[in-house]
């Protein structure tokens, strides 16, 4: 709520009565008037009506660092989530305004790990733990939680380096806590070849550590957190396709759970993906389990492979989706006008202390 009582002037109707045609040629139009002031970085995935339009594509941490590359641009319209925005104001330049097209664009995994819960569980875990912690947060937070994790001596982690941070995290201290996504966490940690039963869950909800590892056994604290959009990828849709097409081969993002990863034959990144459907020979058959957005864009664009999702009934981010033609088009007719809309500013204390925590990723990995 405090996000949206900030968030300004709502889109007006008539954007939404507009023809996707109409809208399409208004963009365009505003994209080529204020050309290199202007930059769009469209994450992965982003809806095709407003992908076309994105000077570059890409994960959130990419999009992040390629803004904060481009010197010339005044303005950033981030087509992505909310998070994602905030990364990429805390790397810009205090010249360039970082721009969100809708406010209502969150990420529900960010939304399970708040700055008061975090303090509170550390306080908890640190009485319980004693000074043995280090905190590690996936950048699908928000950037309270990045400042929290500078603070206290942690960093970030992507899906794509998870793997090394950890290995970074534990020449530092016995135990992680690993924020917000427990999957991740869980499935990096196990690819490290620490056993399940040396991890426990942090439930911020109770306040209280799930799990019946021995506390001196205990390496891993993980938020009791989650992608609604991965979480529905389930065993038994690995069991479909193992009975009836034996041959397909099932890749899924980290972000699924543990029994979905140990059953699939390959996991990895949004971008590990891409690649290795780009690095497939004709004719190989897929079953992918990841947002529904991508799955369709790499179907489109590998019809020469046979690719569906690993879950028929899948459906696309809805947060991600926020951001439509209407909404995109009254951004760009914002800026044209200098009266820009949707300005996503991290305060300088939060930031300079999220800085850090994405810093000590940068010089790890």
């Amino acid at each position: 709520m405090d996000l949206f009582s900030k968030a300004g002037p709502t889109i007006p109707a008539y954007y939404k009565q507009m023809s996707d045609q109409d809208l399409i040629k208004r963009a365009s139009y505003i994209k080529s008037e204020l050309g290199d002031t202007l930059f769009i970085p469209g994450h992965h995935y982003q809806k095709d009506e407003v992908i076309q339009f994105a000077d570059v594509t890409g994960d959130s941490l990419q999009l992040a660092r390629l803004s904060a590359s481009n010197q010339t641009a005044r303005y950033i319209v981030f087509c992505g989530v909310h998070f994602m925005a905030e990364t990429a104001d805390i790397l810009t330049n205090d010249e360039q305004t970082v721009i969100l097209p809708d406010m209502r664009a969150g990420c529900s995994m960010a939304d399970m790990a708040t700055k008061d819960q975090t303090e509170s569980a550390w306080e908890k875990l640190t009485d319980e733990f004693g000074d043995t912690i280090i905190p590690l947060t996936y950048v699908n937070s928000s950037a309270e939680i990045k400042a929290f994790v500078g603070r206290n001596g942690g960093a970030t982690v992507t899906s794509s380096n998870a793997k090394a941070m950890l290995e970074w995290a534990f020449t530092k201290k016995k135990r992680i806590l690993f924020l917000p996504d427990q999957h991740l966490g869980r499935n990096t940690a196990y690819e490290l070849g620490i056993p399940l039963d040396e991890m426990v869950i942090w439930n911020q909800l109770t306040e209280e550590v799930e799990g019946s590892c021995k506390k001196d056994k205990v390496k891993m604290i993980l938020w009791k957190g989650h992608c609604s959009v991965h979480e529905k990828f389930r065993l038994e849709h690995v069991h479909k396709i193992r009975a009836e097409e034996p041959e397909r081969k099932i890749i899924v993002h980290p972000e699924c759970t543990w029994d979905v990863v140990d059953a699939s034959d390959d996991a990895g990144s949004t971008k590990y993906i891409i690649d290795q459907i780009k690095a497939a020979p004709k004719g190989t058959k897929w079953a992918i389990g990841t947002e529904m957005n991508l799955v369709n864009r790499l179907m489109n664009t590998h019809r020469d492979q046979s690719i569906r999702s690993l879950n028929p009934d899948m459906c696309p981010c809805l947060t991600m989706n926020r951001i439509d033609l209407p909404h995109f088009v009254w951004t760009l007719e914002q800026i044209a006008e200098e009266q820009p809309v949707n300005v996503i500013k991290v305060d300088e204390e939060t930031a300079q202390s999220a800085k850090l925590a994405i810093e000590r990723m940068f010089t790890c990995v």
